[in-house]
């Protein structure tokens, strides 16, 4: 999930624009709702917040986009660190990984960023 999100966030930088602060609020409550339902109390789910935000600017920070030929790329270092399943970049799984993130990519940066949210559940790999 935090994948899909930081692509939306990168494509958003990419064409100047501001992500609604709204959504990112949204989806950080839903969250957090969602462990409250969960059992977890207020220190618990404040620690898991700040863990859980941690990852998504790790991924976000390390997506790697080459700005010259309008081209995404995933990073190894982060799929190996979140997908223990996917070790090798040169295995099948994670170039499935790779091809899958890309056609997301170039999917969500054909969409208009008003609609990029709604569209995104049309995408059909």
């Amino acid at each position: 999930m935090f994948v899909h999100f930081s692509i939306m966030l990168v494509i958003f930088r990419k064409k100047n624009s501001k992500f609604n602060q709204n959504e990112y609020d949204l989806l950080f409550n839903c969250i957090e709702n969602s462990l409250r339902e969960m059992g977890y109390g207020d220190i618990a789910v404040n620690k898991k917040m700040k863990d859980i935000n941690k990852v998504l600017y790790d991924i976000l920070l390390k997506l790697e986009l080459d700005k010259s030929k309008k081209t995404f790329k995933i990073n190894d270092k982060i799929v190996i660190k979140y997908f223990s399943e996917i070790n090798d970049p040169k295995s099948t799984p994670y170039l499935q990984f790779e091809s899958y993130f890309n056609a997301f990519f170039n999917f969500c940066f054909e969409q208009s960023l008003d609609n990029m949210l709604r569209k995104t559940i049309n995408f059909k790999y």
